[in-house]
């Protein structure tokens, strides 16, 4: 299955999300799907391609909730997501559990269908997380 890893940092660099996002690939990959991973400053790309997308972002500042407005611009340019099965993640911050909820209205919002949500700090989590991941083909 194709999985795509949109990556939202709170700024263009994205730092550890890009390789939190990467680490997600490779768990996924060793499940024997096909990622991709976008930073979503730089991406123009549709997501109805996908069968499944993974959302990562980080609070826009260490004791803030908010997650970057690139989240909300990206995923009203990337195409038909109402229905798409997805996944949201963080990093960092203070608020963790409350940024979680904002990234997660957001994707919701578009009508995206959240199957799994978590906090993730490390590279490491991250591929364990990718390789257990159950993947399901949108109906």
């Amino acid at each position: 299955m194709q999985v795509c890893i949109v990556y939202a940092g709170k700024d263009r660099n994205g730092g550890k999300l890009k390789e939190i996002a990467g680490a997600f690939a490779k768990g996924m990959e060793a499940q024997g799907h096909q990622a991709d991973v976008l930073n979503a400053y730089d991406a123009d790309s549709r997501l109805t391609r996908y069968d499944y997308v993974v959302i990562g972002s980080e609070p826009v500042s260490f004791f803030s909730a908010k997650v970057p407005e690139i989240v909300k611009k990206f995923l009203g340019q990337a195409g038909l997501v109402s229905g798409k099965r997805c996944m949201a993640f963080i990093s960092g911050g203070l608020r963790k559990g409350r940024t979680l909820q904002n990234l997660m209205k957001i994707m919701e919002s578009e009508g995206m269908i959240l199957k799994l949500s978590e906090v993730i700090s490390k590279p490491d989590e991250a591929t364990a997380i990718g390789k257990r991941l159950n993947v399901e083909r949108n109906s």
